[in-house]
Protein backbone atom coordinates (compact mmCIF):
# COMPACT_ATOMS: atom_id res chain seq x y z
CA UNK A 1 0.00 0.00 0.00
CA UNK A 2 1.07 3.57 -0.66
CA UNK A 3 0.07 7.04 0.48
CA UNK A 4 -0.39 9.58 -2.36
CA UNK A 5 -0.32 13.35 -1.93
CA UNK A 6 -1.41 15.75 -4.68
CA UNK A 7 -0.28 19.36 -4.40
CA UNK A 8 -1.42 22.15 -6.71
CA UNK A 9 1.20 24.89 -6.57
CA UNK A 10 -0.04 28.41 -5.91
CA UNK A 11 1.79 31.72 -6.32
CA UNK A 12 3.49 31.33 -2.92
CA UNK A 13 5.29 28.21 -4.11
CA UNK A 14 6.44 29.70 -7.42
CA UNK A 15 10.23 29.38 -7.73
CA UNK A 16 10.68 27.11 -4.68
CA UNK A 17 12.76 23.94 -4.94
CA UNK A 18 10.61 20.83 -5.26
CA UNK A 19 12.28 19.04 -2.30
CA UNK A 20 11.53 21.97 0.00
CA UNK A 21 7.88 22.04 -1.10
CA UNK A 22 7.45 18.29 -0.53
CA UNK A 23 9.15 18.49 2.86
CA UNK A 24 6.81 21.28 3.99
CA UNK A 25 3.57 20.01 2.47
CA UNK A 26 3.82 16.27 3.14
CA UNK A 27 4.92 16.35 6.77
CA UNK A 28 8.23 14.59 6.15
CA UNK A 29 10.97 14.39 8.79
CA UNK A 30 13.62 16.14 6.66
CA UNK A 31 14.44 17.53 3.22
CA UNK A 32 16.72 14.55 2.69
CA UNK A 33 13.64 12.31 3.05
CA UNK A 34 11.96 14.39 0.32
CA UNK A 35 15.04 14.10 -1.87
CA UNK A 36 15.05 10.30 -1.49
CA UNK A 37 11.43 10.17 -2.67
CA UNK A 38 12.43 12.19 -5.72
CA UNK A 39 15.53 10.07 -6.42
CA UNK A 40 13.42 6.91 -6.16
CA UNK A 41 11.00 8.23 -8.81
CA UNK A 42 8.10 8.73 -6.40
CA UNK A 43 7.50 12.37 -7.34
CA UNK A 44 6.07 13.69 -10.59
CA UNK A 45 5.09 17.16 -11.79
CA UNK A 46 2.32 17.31 -14.39
CA UNK A 47 2.82 13.49 -14.79
CA UNK A 48 6.55 13.92 -15.56
CA UNK A 49 9.30 12.55 -13.30
CA UNK A 50 11.62 15.38 -12.17
CA UNK A 51 14.90 15.87 -10.28
CA UNK A 52 15.33 17.39 -6.83
CA UNK A 53 16.64 20.64 -8.38
CA UNK A 54 13.34 21.32 -10.13
CA UNK A 55 11.87 24.77 -9.39
CA UNK A 56 8.11 24.73 -8.88
CA UNK A 57 5.91 26.87 -11.13
CA UNK A 58 2.54 28.27 -10.22
CA UNK A 59 -0.17 25.86 -11.35
CA UNK A 60 2.06 22.75 -11.26
CA UNK A 61 0.29 19.57 -10.20
CA UNK A 62 2.72 17.71 -7.95
CA UNK A 63 2.07 14.05 -7.16
CA UNK A 64 4.00 12.51 -4.25
CA UNK A 65 3.78 8.78 -3.64
CA UNK A 66 4.96 7.76 -0.16
CA UNK A 67 5.48 3.98 0.11
CA UNK A 68 4.17 2.33 3.23
CA UNK A 69 7.06 1.67 5.66
CA UNK A 70 8.17 -1.93 5.78
CA UNK A 71 7.47 -3.73 9.02
CA UNK A 72 10.78 -4.25 10.75
CA UNK A 73 11.64 -7.33 12.74
CA UNK A 74 13.93 -6.20 15.52
CA UNK A 75 16.05 -9.15 16.57
CA UNK A 76 17.00 -9.97 20.14
CA UNK A 77 20.78 -10.11 20.52
CA UNK A 78 22.85 -11.49 23.37
CA UNK A 79 24.79 -8.30 24.05
CA UNK A 80 26.14 -7.79 27.60
CA UNK A 81 24.39 -5.02 29.55
CA UNK A 82 25.67 -3.09 32.56
CA UNK A 83 22.44 -3.06 34.60
CA UNK A 84 22.57 -0.89 37.73
CA UNK A 85 18.99 -1.46 38.95
CA UNK A 86 16.17 -3.82 38.01
CA UNK A 87 12.76 -4.93 39.25
CA UNK A 88 9.47 -6.07 37.71
CA UNK A 89 8.59 -2.57 36.43
CA UNK A 90 11.83 -1.06 35.15
CA UNK A 91 15.55 -1.25 34.86
CA UNK A 92 18.38 1.28 34.75
CA UNK A 93 21.22 0.47 32.36
CA UNK A 94 24.64 2.08 32.18
CA UNK A 95 25.09 2.52 28.42
CA UNK A 96 28.58 2.38 26.98
CA UNK A 97 29.90 5.06 24.65
CA UNK A 98 29.33 4.18 21.00
CA UNK A 99 26.14 2.14 21.49
CA UNK A 100 23.03 3.32 19.63
CA UNK A 101 19.89 3.30 21.79
CA UNK A 102 17.32 2.10 19.24
CA UNK A 103 17.38 0.81 15.64
CA UNK A 104 17.37 3.38 12.84
CA UNK A 105 18.69 3.71 9.30
CA UNK A 106 22.17 2.22 9.22
CA UNK A 107 21.88 0.77 12.74
CA UNK A 108 19.40 -2.11 12.81
CA UNK A 109 21.43 -4.35 15.08
CA UNK A 110 23.88 -4.03 17.93
CA UNK A 111 21.66 -1.42 19.63
CA UNK A 112 20.52 -1.17 23.23
CA UNK A 113 17.03 -2.26 22.14
CA UNK A 114 18.42 -5.44 20.54
CA UNK A 115 20.13 -6.23 23.84
CA UNK A 116 17.02 -5.40 25.90
CA UNK A 117 14.85 -7.72 23.80
CA UNK A 118 17.20 -10.58 24.66
CA UNK A 119 17.43 -9.70 28.35
CA UNK A 120 13.78 -8.82 29.01
CA UNK A 121 12.08 -11.07 26.43
CA UNK A 122 8.46 -9.82 26.17
CA UNK A 123 8.67 -7.64 29.30
CA UNK A 124 9.05 -4.20 27.74
CA UNK A 125 6.52 -1.40 27.39
CA UNK A 126 4.96 -1.02 23.96
CA UNK A 127 3.99 2.66 24.03
CA UNK A 128 6.85 3.76 21.76
CA UNK A 129 6.23 1.01 19.21
CA UNK A 130 8.32 -1.82 17.79
CA UNK A 131 11.45 0.30 17.22
CA UNK A 132 11.66 1.69 20.77
CA UNK A 133 10.20 -0.90 23.16
CA UNK A 134 10.74 0.17 26.77
CA UNK A 135 12.56 3.37 25.81
CA UNK A 136 11.25 6.25 27.94
CA UNK A 137 14.09 8.66 27.12
CA UNK A 138 17.36 8.34 25.24
CA UNK A 139 20.94 9.54 25.20
CA UNK A 140 23.12 9.98 22.12
CA UNK A 141 25.25 7.21 20.65
CA UNK A 142 28.51 8.76 21.86
CA UNK A 143 27.16 9.84 25.25
CA UNK A 144 27.72 7.27 27.97
CA UNK A 145 25.76 6.70 31.13
CA UNK A 146 22.45 5.92 32.77
CA UNK A 147 19.21 5.28 30.93
CA UNK A 148 15.89 4.11 32.37
CA UNK A 149 13.82 1.43 30.62
CA UNK A 150 10.15 0.63 31.31
CA UNK A 151 9.06 -3.01 31.40
CA UNK A 152 5.34 -2.25 31.13
CA UNK A 153 3.03 0.56 30.02
CA UNK A 154 2.08 1.44 33.61
CA UNK A 155 5.70 2.24 34.47
CA UNK A 156 6.29 3.94 31.11
CA UNK A 157 3.40 6.39 31.56
CA UNK A 158 4.45 7.26 35.11
CA UNK A 159 8.09 7.87 34.16
CA UNK A 160 7.14 9.87 31.04
CA UNK A 161 4.85 12.06 33.17
CA UNK A 162 7.73 12.73 35.58
CA UNK A 163 9.98 13.78 32.71
CA UNK A 164 7.24 16.06 31.37
CA UNK A 165 6.76 17.61 34.84
CA UNK A 166 10.56 18.12 35.19
CA UNK A 167 10.59 16.04 38.41
CA UNK A 168 12.97 13.49 36.88
CA UNK A 169 16.57 14.07 38.09
CA UNK A 170 19.37 13.85 35.52
CA UNK A 171 22.96 14.88 36.21
CA UNK A 172 25.86 14.72 33.77
CA UNK A 173 29.58 15.35 33.74
CA UNK A 174 31.39 16.75 30.74
CA UNK A 175 34.66 18.27 29.62
CA UNK A 176 34.18 21.43 27.58
CA UNK A 177 36.46 23.88 25.81
CA UNK A 178 37.72 27.01 27.57
CA UNK A 179 37.43 28.49 31.06
CA UNK A 180 34.41 30.03 32.78
CA UNK A 181 34.21 33.46 34.39
CA UNK A 182 31.85 32.17 37.09
CA UNK A 183 31.92 28.90 39.02
CA UNK A 184 28.33 28.07 38.19
CA UNK A 185 25.47 29.28 36.06
CA UNK A 186 22.35 28.51 34.05
CA UNK A 187 21.67 28.45 30.33
CA UNK A 188 18.02 29.25 29.65
CA UNK A 189 17.62 29.23 25.87
CA UNK A 190 14.93 27.54 23.71
CA UNK A 191 15.99 24.74 21.37
CA UNK A 192 14.47 23.76 18.01
CA UNK A 193 15.38 22.00 14.80
CA UNK A 194 18.06 23.69 12.68
CA UNK A 195 16.45 25.33 9.64
CA UNK A 196 19.13 24.15 7.19
CA UNK A 197 20.65 20.99 8.66
CA UNK A 198 17.67 18.97 9.91
CA UNK A 199 19.92 16.54 11.79
CA UNK A 200 21.07 19.35 14.07
CA UNK A 201 19.36 21.29 16.83
CA UNK A 202 19.96 24.96 17.58
CA UNK A 203 19.02 27.77 19.95
CA UNK A 204 16.09 29.49 18.28
CA UNK A 205 12.75 31.11 19.05
CA UNK A 206 11.16 29.54 15.95
CA UNK A 207 9.31 26.23 16.43
CA UNK A 208 11.27 25.63 19.63
CA UNK A 209 10.75 24.41 23.20
CA UNK A 210 12.13 25.94 26.38
CA UNK A 211 15.39 24.38 27.54
CA UNK A 212 17.25 24.93 30.82
CA UNK A 213 20.67 23.58 31.76
CA UNK A 214 22.48 24.28 35.05
CA UNK A 215 26.26 23.91 35.20
CA UNK A 216 28.95 23.97 37.87
CA UNK A 217 32.74 23.96 37.46
CA UNK A 218 34.40 20.86 38.93
CA UNK A 219 37.97 21.54 37.77
CA UNK A 220 39.87 23.71 35.29
CA UNK A 221 42.76 22.92 32.94
CA UNK A 222 44.76 24.93 30.40
CA UNK A 223 42.23 24.71 27.56
CA UNK A 224 39.34 22.77 29.09
CA UNK A 225 36.92 22.75 32.02
CA UNK A 226 35.43 19.73 33.77
CA UNK A 227 31.75 20.48 34.43
CA UNK A 228 28.87 19.04 36.39
CA UNK A 229 25.51 19.62 34.67
CA UNK A 230 21.87 19.27 35.70
CA UNK A 231 19.03 19.12 33.20
CA UNK A 232 15.82 20.90 34.09
CA UNK A 233 14.39 19.97 30.67
CA UNK A 234 15.34 17.18 28.29
CA UNK A 235 15.57 18.42 24.72
CA UNK A 236 17.44 16.61 21.97
CA UNK A 237 21.21 17.34 22.20
CA UNK A 238 20.41 19.88 24.96
CA UNK A 239 23.77 19.97 26.75
CA UNK A 240 25.74 19.89 23.50
CA UNK A 241 23.68 22.73 21.98
CA UNK A 242 23.70 24.88 25.12
CA UNK A 243 27.44 24.53 25.73
CA UNK A 244 28.19 25.42 22.11
CA UNK A 245 25.77 28.36 22.35
CA UNK A 246 27.68 29.90 25.28
CA UNK A 247 31.05 29.37 23.58
CA UNK A 248 32.14 26.23 25.45
CA UNK A 249 31.38 23.27 23.16
CA UNK A 250 31.75 19.77 24.55
CA UNK A 251 35.23 18.33 23.91
CA UNK A 252 35.19 15.90 21.01
CA UNK A 253 31.70 16.88 19.82
CA UNK A 254 31.79 16.29 16.04
CA UNK A 255 28.57 18.24 15.38
CA UNK A 256 28.53 21.29 17.65
CA UNK A 257 32.23 21.64 18.44
CA UNK A 258 35.34 22.59 16.46
CA UNK A 259 36.33 20.26 13.62
CA UNK A 260 39.64 19.46 15.29
CA UNK A 261 39.69 15.76 16.15
CA UNK A 262 40.75 14.84 19.68
CA UNK A 263 42.79 11.65 19.52
CA UNK A 264 41.23 8.56 21.13
CA UNK A 265 38.11 10.39 22.30
CA UNK A 266 35.78 9.27 19.47
CA UNK A 267 32.89 11.65 20.06
CA UNK A 268 31.77 13.98 22.81
CA UNK A 269 33.10 13.72 26.36
CA UNK A 270 29.71 13.54 28.08
CA UNK A 271 28.50 11.09 30.73
CA UNK A 272 25.05 10.71 32.32
CA UNK A 273 26.17 9.95 35.86
CA UNK A 274 23.00 10.23 37.94
CA UNK A 275 19.33 9.48 37.45
CA UNK A 276 16.60 9.94 40.05
CA UNK A 277 12.87 9.27 39.89
CA UNK A 278 9.80 8.34 41.91
CA UNK A 279 9.20 4.63 41.52
CA UNK A 280 5.94 4.11 39.57
CA UNK A 281 4.78 1.25 41.82
CA UNK A 282 5.96 2.23 45.31
CA UNK A 283 6.12 6.00 45.03
CA UNK A 284 9.54 5.96 46.73
CA UNK A 285 12.38 8.06 45.35
CA UNK A 286 15.08 5.98 43.63
CA UNK A 287 18.49 7.42 42.75
CA UNK A 288 21.17 5.58 40.77
CA UNK A 289 24.71 6.79 40.16
CA UNK A 290 27.40 5.72 37.70
CA UNK A 291 31.14 6.28 37.99
CA UNK A 292 33.05 8.03 35.23
CA UNK A 293 33.99 5.59 32.44
CA UNK A 294 37.57 4.93 31.35
CA UNK A 295 37.46 7.12 28.23
CA UNK A 296 36.47 10.09 30.41
CA UNK A 297 39.07 9.56 33.16
CA UNK A 298 41.77 8.89 30.54
CA UNK A 299 40.98 12.20 28.88
CA UNK A 300 41.13 14.01 32.24
CA UNK A 301 44.58 12.51 32.88
CA UNK A 302 45.75 13.65 29.43
CA UNK A 303 44.65 17.26 29.87
CA UNK A 304 46.12 17.43 33.40
CA UNK A 305 49.53 16.88 31.81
Amino acid sequence: MVDAHIITADEELNGERIDKVIFQKCGLSSRSAAQKLIDDGNVSVNTLIITKNYKVKSGDKITVVIPKPKDLEIKAENIPLDIRYEDDDLLVVNKQKGMVVHPAAGNYDGTLVNALLFHCKDSLSGINGIIRPGIVHRIDKDTSGLLIVAKNDFAHISLADQIKAHSFSREYQSVVYGKFKTAEGTVDAPIGRHTVDRKKMTVTTKNSKNAITHYKVIDEYDNFTHLGLKLETGRTHQIRVHMSYIGHPVAGDPVYGPRKVIENLNGQCLHAGLIGFKHPRTGKYVEIQSELPDYFTDFLRRIKK
